[in-house]
């Protein structure tokens, strides 16, 4: 079966759709099946560099396009880029063959309205691979005003697409329950959470050292953020416990904080820091594929954050990697998210870590005690972390184009010709 993939961020970008639709990817190839990425060329953490415009890699055809290096902290600045991409997205389609089964990710939010109007151009089986939704999550932020003129347009947009989409994938049931709302049929509404990356994720006792010798965190109880740093996961509860602890000398190893990432939010981390004094914060940049291991392992207590509206729109998709490695986390959020679904009876306030918006002194006091017992893993967060490991999770992914691969086999339907073929 031919398969395109359509999604901004791929191979080798460390945005996490771009890590995700990479192992999907090459999951379909070693099932037999023929697959052509289309994504941009700049690279998500240095827009400067630009990726080759044709790549084949693990057997998998990497075609990219141009976009506008422009900058993503202001609003234009995002609008104009993710423009310009799917200007040259739309125009490098006109030109592409059809494909039994077109997948379409949320980056930027409007290429599933490009996989939409490709199936219906050139024919083919859609599926939208529902990351985050928008515009429902640029509303919640602040960066829609709700029920606007781009509001309702963008909205119109995703309904349609939603509505073209043979299958719709939500990654937890409070994404469905918001898919459905837009008026979607229940059936077409998968729910497959993303995955633990098992290939290059695991405890790494021997890189932990290497990190923390290399940022001078040897000795210290690191607490570590590590992701995308943006307006749906709040920070300022954490930045507050961290400025509590600043200087505090207690029983335990002293506490440092560590951003691993970066994002339109990291501003205001480094902001807070020098306009606080900080000297137990510590900001780091992405790290590469290779080294994700050894700087998750670094931590002794990983941090989850998710902003109250937005549950439902994003997905804490970093959680998977942290309980595959059994690393005790702290989770900043509502109490009602996919984070306290799964979460086993009991694990609350053993190695999982339960706090609200606003609870800075409980953040701070709960930190404090974790150094005091110093560092640790859990047993039983490691055998909970196998439902969402990859070797679980991407063989029900594909099932789903299976199930396409025999309805395409005995009722294939003939596709217009493109002008030229790839």
């Amino acid at each position: 079966m031919r398969i395109l993939i359509l999604n901004e961020y791929f191979y080798p970008d460390v945005s996490a759709t771009a890590q995700y639709s990479v192992e999907l990817a090459r999951a379909l190839v070693r099932a037999g099946h023929e697959v052509t990425a289309v994504a941009g060329r700049r690279d998500y953490v240095s827009p400067e560099r630009q990726l080759p415009r044709k790549e084949i890699w693990e057997g998998i055809q990497i075609l990219r396009v141009s976009s506008a290096r422009v900058g993503k902290t202001r609003r234009w600045e995002r609008a104009a880029h993710f423009a310009s991409y799917l200007l040259a997205c739309t125009w490098r389609l006109l030109w592409m063959r059809s494909y039994d089964e077109v997948l379409a990710l949320t980056t930027p939010p409007l290429v599933s309205v490009l996989a939409a109007l490709f199936t219906r151009l050139k024919g083919g089986r859609l599926t939208l691979w529902i990351m985050d939704l928008n515009p429902d999550e640029a509303v919640a932020a602040g960066w829609l005003k709700p029920r606007g003129l781009a509001h309702w347009f963008l909205e119109h947009l995703l309904r349609y697409s939603l509505h073209r989409a043979e299958t719709v994938v939500a990654l937890d049931r409070f994404m469905r329950q918001r898919v459905l709302a837009k008026g979607v049929h229940p059936e077409k509404v998968a729910v497959l959470p993303p995955w633990s990356l098992d290939e290059a994720v695991a405890y790494d006792p021997e890189g932990r050292s290497d990190f923390r010798r290399k940022h001078r965190l040897e000795g210290k109880f690191v607490v570590m953020y590590s992701g995308n740093l943006s307006p749906c996961h709040p920070l300022d509860t954490l930045l507050e416990s961290a400025e509590r602890l600043q200087g505090k000398q207690g029983k335990g190893a002293p506490v440092v904080f560590c951003f691993v990432g970066g994002g339109s939010e990291l501003a205001k981390v480094t902001n807070f820091v020098r306009t606080k004094n900080l000297t137990n914060v510590v900001c780091l940049p992405y790290q590469p594929i290779e080294r994700l291991g050894a700087s998750l392992s670094a931590a002794d207590l990983h941090v989850v954050v998710m902003g109250s509206p937005f549950v439902g729109m994003i997905h804490p998709c970093k959680i998977y990697n942290i309980l595959k490695l059994g690393v005790p986390f702290l989770y900043i959020g509502p109490a009602n998210s996919h984070v306290t679904d799964i979460l086993p009876r009991g694990a609350a306030g053993d190695w999982a870590h339960l706090f609200s918006h606003g609870d800075a002194e409980g953040v701070a006091a709960c930190i404090e005690r974790c150094s005091e017992a110093g560092a640790r893993r859990a047993e039983e967060e490691m055998c909970l972390a196998r439902e969402f490991s990859s070797a679980k999770l991407i063989p029900r992914f594909l099932a789903l184009f299976q199930t396409a691969a025999g309805r395409f086999a005995n009722h294939r339907a003939v596709a217009p010709r493109s002008v030229r073929d790839m």
